[in-house]
């Protein structure tokens, strides 16, 4: 009964950040990914401070045997560069360059009024399905 309120209250949280730090609008994103032309570092700090506070509570995190909600962690098991890793690498950032949004921004936004959003979810949504449909067609 816990687990599905702390998840609701840790989404409205990192909507909250993500709305603070301006990373809902695509624009700002956008001017961060114009290093010719009027370049905006601040995401580069919103990002530097996301990866610092995770590089320090994971390091309390991953100290107990079992997450405070689940059975166990969910971590990735696989550790090299793969051909995978990097086309999925490749197409987020194409997307995220011609659009602005990544998943996160693009959710906290749709209730904002934004259209851009309303257009750019169901086709996240339907290039998950995808992936996951790809997936289980080629696994044995």
């Amino acid at each position: 009964m816990m687990q599905p309120l702390v998840s609701l209250v840790a989404g409205v949280v990192f909507g909250l950040g993500l709305a603070i730090a301006e990373m809902t609008n695509p624009l700002k994103v956008l001017d961060f990914l114009d290093l010719a032309g009027a370049w905006d570092p601040s995401l580069a700090f919103v990002m530097g401070g996301a990866v610092l506070v995770t590089l320090l509570a994971f390091r309390f995190i991953l100290r107990r045997a079992v997450p405070f909600y689940g059975e166990r962690f969910h971590l990735p098991t696989l550790t090299q560069v793969d051909r995978k890793l990097l086309v999925g690498a490749a197409l987020f950032g194409i997307g995220w360059g011609l659009v602005g949004y990544c998943p996160g921004p693009a959710l906290a936004t749709v209730l904002s009024g934004n259209t851009e959003s309303w257009l750019f979810v169901p086709a996240m949504l339907v290039g998950g399905a995808l992936q996951r449909w790809q997936r289980r067609r080629t696994q044995p």
